[in-house]
């Protein structure tokens, strides 16, 4: 017996303006404020993900929680999107260090 596994939502960097392969031209300012309203979404939907994680915590620790593979998978599905913010978080200061370090 198998079961479809569903894809990976994408994360957002594509809805980031002039980036990968857009074909009109952007300012400096579309992009930042299109990569500034991608980082505030993704950690709307962070912390999202944690506030169902932590509702169906307590319901498990007061009894209340009918099927424990529902806060399992919160909890996997919370970890892991922390761990890719605090990623695209080192990237992003390793890339701002990089750039402070060019000579001009």
């Amino acid at each position: 017996m198998t079961f479809p596994i569903g894809g990976i939502p994408p994360v957002g960097v594509g809805a980031v303006t002039g980036v990968a392969g857009s074909t009109r031209g952007t300012t400096a300012t579309e992009a930042t404020d299109g990569f500034a309203a991608v980082l505030a979404s993704t950690f709307d939907a962070l912390q999202a993900k944690q506030s169902v994680t932590s509702d169906l915590a307590v319901q498990a620790a007061t009894g209340d929680l009918k099927d424990v593979h529902d806060y399992m998978i919160a909890s996997a599905e919370s970890g892991v999107a922390t761990e890719m913010v605090v990623t695209i978080k080192n990237q992003a200061v390793a890339a701002f260090n990089e750039i402070m370090r060019m000579q001009i």
